[in-house]
């Protein structure tokens, strides 16, 4: 089976747009780690696709705020104000969506799929030490995560921890051959607000049967996208920001 693997969406439908024209034929069903909305000014449109096409779903920390599941006193000024921006926009039918998504890690065909850590779904993974420490708690050899917004993850083998590299700036693409003698934790990058030097929209590619993960980045309308959130009146760093990819 081969996995369409997005985390991160945020609301920015420019950026999802062109991942799903660049993933065309790569394959068979759609995985996300979470956090549809949140930031993005198209919170409706990112939910209503993901009704319609996502197979496998787990929620994110920005998901449950924005479906009041969750205060926003932890936030920063721009993301709370974002959150509830959101909350008022959202159509009845896709708040009961958010609120209804399940925590994670969920299990499919073998892997684990999260929106932090496997330990907790809030949490962020950025360092090998932190990925180390999760060693005695992993309980598949392959694990999805988002949250972090920076493309790569972590090979955790019993000699020490390797980081794994986002797409090189001059590339589209590459493709890792994930070991057999490790516990693999994938982050496949966010789509719609990308904090890893590189404003193009990330996503990956699993194939099941070859055990290879593709990692991608492809432009998108950017100045369409800030175009939006400035015109709704969200705080302008939101949009300045998707410049820089950070």
């Amino acid at each position: 089976m081969r996995y369409l693997i997005l985390s991160d969406i945020h609301g920015n439908w420019e950026a999802l747009e062109a991942v799903l024209e660049n993933a065309a034929g790569k394959y068979e069903r759609i995985v996300c780690l979470g956090d549809l909305v949140g930031y993005g000014a198209d919170p409706n449109a990112v939910t209503d696709w993901a009704r319609r096409h996502v197979h496998t779903i787990v929620r994110g920390n920005h998901d449950k705020a924005c479906a009041g599941l969750m205060d926003t006193s932890w936030f920063n000024p721009a993301a709370a104000a974002a959150a509830i921006w959101t909350r008022q926009q959202l159509t009845r039918e896709n708040l009961e969506y958010l609120q209804k998504l399940p925590a994670g890690p969920l299990a499919i065909e073998g892997i684990r799929i999260v929106h932090g850590s496997p330990t907790d779904e809030d949490d962020y993974i950025l360092t090998r030490w932190e990925a180390n420490q999760l060693r005695p708690y992993l309980e598949s050899p392959l694990y999805f995560f988002g949250h972090t917004h920076v493309q790569g993850g972590f090979l955790i083998h019993r000699n020490g921890t390797r980081e794994i590299e986002r797409v090189p700036s001059r590339s589209r693409s590459y493709v890792l051959e994930l070991p057999s003698d490790c516990w693999c934790l994938i982050n496949p990058g966010s789509v719609g607000q990308p904090r890893d030097g590189d404003p193009r929209a990330a996503y990956a590619i699993y194939d099941s049967e070859t055990g290879l993960v593709e990692f991608w980045r492809v432009g998108y309308a950017i100045e369409r996208a800030q175009e939006k959130i400035l015109r709704a009146g969200l705080p302008p760093g939101l949009a300045y920001r998707l410049a820089l990819g950070q």
